[in-house]
């Protein structure tokens, strides 16, 4: 994996930062446009002071759907294991 430097702005702050090249379409592209569009939501919405206001309702909800996405990929796991189990108990009911 070769490595590069790239620079980020969110709430018109530049970051420098060093990552894969195939992350950089990921954290570049994506994830900027992610940001960007959430902040343009909350500023649309809600009151604010600054940037800083906005970036941390966006990193707030952000920090809410990563959650949201993990409690339901456990969930799946354990519902797949589970119905592998069943499936597992019919077919060797099948078989005797």
């Amino acid at each position: 994996m070769r490595e590069q430097i790239i620079s980020v702005n969110i709430g018109d702050r530049p970051y420098r930062l060093t990552v894969g090249s195939e992350e950089e379409e990921l954290l570049f592209r994506e994830a900027k446009k992610l940001i960007d569009e959430k902040t343009k939501q909350y500023a649309n919405n809600f009151a604010y002071k600054d940037n800083q206001d906005l970036l941390a309702m966006v990193a707030l909800q952000l920090a809410v759907d990563s959650l949201n996405n993990k409690h339901q990929t456990d969930f799946y796991k354990a519902l797949k294991e589970k119905l592998y189990n069943i499936d597992k108990s019919l077919t060797d009911i099948l078989e005797d």
